[in-house]
């Protein structure tokens, strides 16, 4: 995949190889170290993705565009991976099920990709602005209700509530009814925590979603998807689902938690708005931080390195929104020239949804936990020791504990209001979590749980 190294070439503490290793304990401790590392290779740098997995990583910034933007020379149709065709790839390596084929937009070029996505971005266009911002204040409003009549006063932000919010509303955005809406929020969960057979659950329950809606069309991005004039298969819907489960509910967990925490931290300047500190998470913590794997359709240089045709060359997202070349300038840059959401004809299709739910979910937070505080300091957080996304492990918050009627249900918000409005709507009646969690378990899922919350049983 790439020409030899000469030993004074290689950087202090990479492997005799070369290539530096993304996973694992050292890196989630410390991965600006490592994109530090990359950056003596030039613009890109050989790197061990997962164990015997190897690929070229773009750490620099004007790189990572010129790959981005130039889909004549780097495709995305992982089919060509020299290493995987050739049986290199170790049988249930993790890169798999990142970088393995599956017939989405994502892994499409040309007409095949402009179908898909032309499908995708259409559906989107129609998911009403002000609809956004009151599913995500009400599911923001459900999950607080959960955590903040705890007589402790303490929560753990990233699983009781950055986790789980963008699955509330992608579930509602989809159309689910209850208890298929359960089954697409365990199965997506349980992919992104390895377990067992969550491919199944997830594909099951979006199987039955699309053949319900074949049956009873609705106003939902499932039905838009399906009625598309691009006519996508029920196989092709699924795809598509599956791809805006994966690639929206992880980095926007990611994007909520760290905006979060970082408004929250000891270097925050008081009085700067929500949308600043979401704006720092995206150039900074990237939440997709390495991803976006090319193949070159012909052997490629990259600075003073050269890239077989049909090697993996993936883009560090996150080392090319702190390129120190870029940084020196970056002031007079806009505020949306990160590469957070991609660039070129595969970037992110719902960045501008995507910025409006992390912000209205921090929002809301502060809105209705006016004393909340994190319970250590930003920099003693810990982050997952993933290569594919800069996320927190943990958030621990504490806040003054409410009675159960201030923590209840809020008034349903007018759509017309901003998210910053919606977020203090005023609350109305409704159960704590202590005093009936057996009653809630009963009623199923989160989504069923959620649902019957919405309402008021």
């Amino acid at each position: 995949m790439q020409q030899p190294l000469e030993p004074m070439e290689i950087p202090p503490g990479c492997p005799a190889h070369g290539n530096v290793q993304m996973y694992g304990p050292s890196f989630g401790a410390d991965p600006d170290s490592h994109y530090a590392q990359l950056r003596h290779f030039g613009p890109s740098a050989p790197v061990d993705i997962a164990p015997d997995v190897q690929a070229e990583l773009v750490t620099s910034y004007d790189a990572a565009l010129y790959v981005l933007q130039n889909p004549a020379s780097f495709v995305r149709d992982s089919r060509r991976w020299n290493a995987l065709g050739e049986g290199r790839v170790p049988a249930g390596s993790p890169a798999l099920p990142m970088l393995g084929y599956r017939p989405n937009a994502l892994f499409s070029d040309g007409a095949a990709h402009a179908r898909l996505r032309g499908a995708v971005t259409d559906a989107l266009a129609t998911v009403n602005e002000h609809q956004l911002i009151r599913q995500t204040q009400q599911s923001a409003n459900y999950l607080i209700s959960q955590f903040s009549t705890d007589i402790r006063g303490q929560a753990e932000l990233m699983a009781e509530y950055a986790q789980p919010l963008p699955l509330l509303v992608f579930s509602e955005l989809f159309g689910c009814p209850p208890e298929i809406g359960d089954r697409v929020i365990a199965g997506i969960s349980g992919i992104f925590d390895g377990t067992p057979g969550a491919d199944e659950v997830l594909g099951g329950a979006l199987t039955e979603l699309i053949a319900l809606k074949r049956h009873r069309p609705k106003d939902d991005l499932t039905t838009r998807l399906m009625e598309h004039p691009a006519q996508l298969s029920d196989e092709e819907v699924l795809h598509q689902l599956v791809t805006l489960l994966s690639g929206g509910t992880a980095p926007l967990a990611a994007a909520i938690g760290t905006s979060s925490a970082l408004y929250l931290g000891e270097d925050w300047q008081v009085g700067l708005p929500v949308e600043d500190a979401v704006s720092q998470t995206l150039w900074n913590y990237a939440p997709i931080a390495n991803y976006a794997a090319h193949y070159p359709t012909h052997d490629v240089e990259l600075g003073n390195r050269v890239v077989r045709a049909n090697d993996p060359v993936l883009i560090s997202f996150a080392a090319a929104n702190t390129d120190p070349k870029l940084t020196e300038h970056r002031e007079q840059l806009s505020a949306k020239a990160h590469l957070a959401f991609g660039a070129g004809p595969h970037a992110c299709p719902a960045k501008d949804p995507a910025f409006m739910i992390t912000v209205t979910a921090v929002e809301a937070l502060l809105n209705q936990l006016l004393d909340v505080e994190m319970r250590v300091p930003f920099k003693a957080l810990t982050w997952a020791p993933s290569p594919w996304s800069r996320t927190l492990v943990t958030l621990p918050i504490r806040f003054t504990p409410k009675a159960a009627a201030q923590a209840s249900k809020p008034a349903v918000a007018n759509t017309g209001q901003t998210s910053q409005q919606a977020a203090v709507s005023s609350p109305a009646a409704g159960p704590s979590r202590r005093s009936t969690g057996t009653a809630q378990q009963s009623k199923g899922g989160l989504f069923s749980r959620f649902l019957a919350w919405t309402r008021g049983e």
